[in-house]
């Protein structure tokens, strides 16, 4: 603002010293003399000002993250909060992560604004570009399973807690679990109709009332039923691992179940080469290759 201030100013002078140019008596000459002077001094005061300026950085629109977190019940945001914080989460782009299988290693890139996703594995791709979901095989081998179901399972499954902050999600305190004598508090989320590809799929996130740590998730499956389960299925988090400020899974349990409670670990699966970042990415990646084959 100073700089702009004497750069009108000088301008001013300018067009004084014009004007007098046409004046020839000896008292506009006196005046001519000493708006020289001025003139000079008032280069000096600029020079210095523009050197001396103290530029304010840019910085991206600070965001009410209060007023948008109103819509949480406490003890959800207080997971979110264990976990890295939900603000955090939400200026991240693009999430990716690796799972070691007998034929090879599964890679999944996720795009976090619009979930449009990409599985690569050594025999098959499988896409979403966020209309359609695609399967391209790369060589002889089948893809054999159900992609519309599978593209974006493990990714769901990872994202946890965050994932639970989606839109159109209803938050019900339930009864605690209690596994090994240990009571770990419990809320149960449920869908607002139309939401997703199953919306009467249900998930119950059991957290360590110590720590607020996610450390249980049971959910239902009503992919293939279209119907509401009685019976939940349970995921042990209790491995974690620090990714760009977020604390995100490094290996989840799958558990046998007895009188639809866990028992025994069944199966394990670890996530290596974690990347979560602001920056977005090559949205290309997502969309339908040639020769792939778009699931109805």
């Amino acid at each position: 603002m100073l700089v702009i201030s004497l750069i009108i100013l000088g301008a001013k002078v300018i067009v004084f010293n014009v004007m007098l140019l046409f004046l020839t008596d000896k008292h506009s000459i006196q005046i001519k003399n000493d708006m020289k002077k001025i003139t000079a001094l008032l280069v000096i005061v600029m020079f210095f000002a523009c050197k001396n300026e103290v530029k304010t950085p840019t910085s991206e629109p600070v965001l009410n993250t209060h007023d948008s977190l109103k819509k949480y019940p406490e003890n959800i945001l207080k997971i979110f909060k264990a976990h890295g914080r939900l603000d955090l989460w939400k200026q991240m782009q693009v999430i990716s992560f690796t799972i070691s299988n007998p034929d090879g290693d599964e890679i999944t890139t996720t795009n976090l604004k619009n979930r449009k996703s990409l599985i690569e594995t050594p025999n098959h791709d499988i896409g979403f570009n966020g209309k359609q979901v695609w399967v391209k095989n790369k060589n002889t081998i089948n893809y054999e399973g159900n992609a519309k179901f599978y593209y974006n399972l493990m990714f769901y499954f990872y994202a946890m807690p965050f994932v639970l902050a989606d839109e159109g999600i209803n938050y019900e305190d339930v009864e605690p679990l209690i596994f090994n004598e240990t009571e770990y508090p419990g809320i149960k989320i449920s869908y607002q109709n139309n939401i997703g590809e199953s919306p009467d799929d249900e998930y119950i996130i059991y957290y360590d009332k110590n720590t607020n740590e996610m450390a249980w998730l049971a959910y239902t499956v009503t992919f293939f039923s279209k119907e509401k389960a009685k019976e939940f299925n349970y995921i042990k988090y209790n491995n974690w691992q620090k990714v760009n400020g977020l604390l995100l899974p490094e290996t989840i349990q799958w558990y046998q179940l007895e009188n639809n409670m866990p028992t025994n670990k069944r199966k394990e699966v670890t996530f290596r080469n974690v990347k979560i970042n602001k920056e977005k990415t090559d949205e290309s990646i997502f969309e339908i290759p040639e020769g792939a084959k778009i699931i109805e």
